[in-house]
């Protein structure tokens, strides 16, 4: 992604930002999120504890009722913590949660043109690890909330501000706590909105599509694990720690897993059948039947891997380790996995499936990371929401309930039959979205000021009956 040079960027001073009534909530959020990304939270270890408290203070400063919530340290030394806010509605209906994650993945200077913890603000953006994953998020519902909060008339729900640590380890120290212990904190919420979709620009003239997640694949992390006799390497045997490993992993990087269409993800492709290539629309229209009977529509769909993997359970080899040493034979040697798993199946099975596949009794495989995941129903006032305000912001825009190959926090929720909806209003064309967790993360000034005002457009429409 091409970025004018660093001599056209700046960094908002580092001081008391809380946004002030009447002011462009595109600037405020520029500047709030400049000072976001420069509080390092790269998960592990997180240390999100002064993220947490500098939202919570600017919620303070604004008269909202907040509150720095302490999570499990972790190896943190700056602590870790969520930050929680509530603007109270009337109490004719059960609140809503904004919910978006304070952590962060690493970001290797090397790959970056602008240095990817300084917040840089220029050129109309916002550059940083975290500027779309997901502090470009909590900044976004931060400005909602307040903006909800100086309103002269309360909406219906009260609406809760959750920025929660760790989730991009999992959650389990994050919105898993959370929902395990502190579950009053959501006062039995109804709604939920969190990351996983948003508005992807159309190109060549066609309309956006506003995708609004209802479900996700689930992960199925596992440890692989070969041992051997360790030793000097100048005398190696022919069978060693690594060389079982290699062997155990080359048979998994040529497992073939089955195609299978769930429900959600045949209703998803049969609404955007309009919006397809004319050669695809038949098969979008009816996914597994094409899937099964049209050679040609089916090298077509699995060629691309965003597609490939909603129609089956995927596995990626993400982390290796052996010896420390050149000379030295290591008496152990490990893989990581990341298996993400289609909704409705279980890790218990696929881990048996990798047993199957590795046909080596001497290899152990530990999940060490598993949930399934269930589905969010469309028929509700939340999506008609949505709905209403797409047709208003984009006529002629389709809303289609989406699945993602990814997974967020939402699960938790949705266990606690919350309607939880992956959607954040910001129109992304698909460059810009290579730069979660990849190299110059950057998001636009006018995304965050039109995401700001279309959230709280969202939550308006909620009221009406």
């Amino acid at each position: 992604m091409a970025l004018p040079a660093p001599s056209a960027w700046a960094a908002w001073p580092f001081g008391p930002a809380t946004p002030k009534v009447g002011e462009d909530p595109g600037e405020a959020a520029a500047r709030v999120l400049s000072q976001a990304i420069r509080i390092p939270t790269v998960n592990p270890p997180g240390g999100e504890k002064p993220l947490a408290k500098l939202f919570v203070d600017m919620l303070k400063d604004a008269g909202v009722e907040a509150r720095v919530i302490d999570t499990p340290r972790n190896g943190s030394k700056e602590g870790r913590a969520a930050a929680w806010g509530r603007v109270k509605g009337n109490g004719s209906r059960r609140p809503i949660v904004l919910l978006s994650h304070l952590d962060t993945v690493p970001a290797d200077p090397k790959g970056w043109a602008i240095a990817p913890f300084e917040g840089a603000v220029g050129a109309g953006s916002v550059v940083g690890r975290g500027a779309l994953d997901a502090k470009g998020v909590s900044v976004v519902h931060l400005l909602t909330t307040l903006t909800i909060a100086r309103r002269s008339e309360p909406l219906d729900r009260d609406v809760i501000f959750l920025a929660t640590p760790d989730e991009e380890t999992g959650g389990q120290r994050g919105a898993g706590y959370l929902v395990r212990e502190r579950r009053s904190l959501l006062y039995d919420a109804e709604l939920l909105l969190t990351e996983g979709g948003g508005i992807q620009v159309g190109e060549g003239g066609t309309s956006p599509v506003w995708g609004v997640t209802v479900t996700e694949k689930a992960p199925c992390w596992m440890d692989i694990v070969a041992e051997g006799t360790p030793g000097h390497s100048s005398v190696a045997p022919p069978v060693t720690a690594v060389t079982r490993l290699l062997d155990a992993l080359e048979r998994i990087r040529r497992l073939e897993t089955p195609v299978a269409v769930v429900p959600e993800v045949a209703r998803m492709f049969r609404s955007v059948a309009q919006l397809a290539p004319a050669e695809d629309r038949t098969g979008f229209r009816n996914l597994a039947v094409a899937l099964e009977t049209d050679a040609d529509f089916r090298r077509r769909f699995l060629s691309k891997p965003g597609r490939a993997a909603l129609v089956r359970n995927t596995v990626a080899i993400t982390v290796l380790e052996g010896s420390s040493q050149t000379n030295v034979l290591p008496g152990r040697a490990h893989a990581q996995l990341d298996a993400r798993l289609l909704p409705g199946q279980h890790c218990a099975d696929f881990v048996e499936e990798i047993e199957r596949t590795i046909a080596d009794d001497s290899i152990r495989v530990e999940p060490f990371l598993a949930f399934t995941t269930s589905s969010s129903p469309v028929n509700t006032p939340l999506f008609r929401a949505i709905q209403r305000v797409a047709s208003k912001v984009d006529p002629g825009a389709p809303v289609v309930p989406r699945v993602i190959a990814g997974f967020t926090d939402a699960h938790y929720f949705r266990d606690l039959g919350i309607v939880a909806y992956g959607f954040v209003p910001r129109w992304l064309p698909p460059s810009e979205t290579r730069g979660i967790h990849g190299p110059n993360e950057k998001i636009s000034i006018a995304n965050l000021r039109k995401g700001t005002n279309t959230l709280v457009q969202i939550l308006e429409a909620l009221d009406q009956r």
